[in-house]
């Protein structure tokens, strides 16, 4: 897999996260548990997209 195929794919899993993060957000009753980690996995995603990208 080349970088910009690797850089397109966690790019769209870290859109991917946001939409599942505002609907976990959304939802009655959701575990503020739950949702931290979706953050803290978003936040790794935008790490390593940043670190590619350098």
């Amino acid at each position: 897999m080349s970088l910009s195929t690797h850089l397109e794919t966690l790019k769209k899993k870290h859109s991917d996260m946001s939409e599942a993060i505002e609907q976990a957000q959304r939802a009655p009753g959701i575990d503020g548990l739950k949702v931290a980690d979706m953050k803290k996995q978003k936040m790794r995603l935008k790490e390593e997209i940043g670190r590619l990208s350098n």
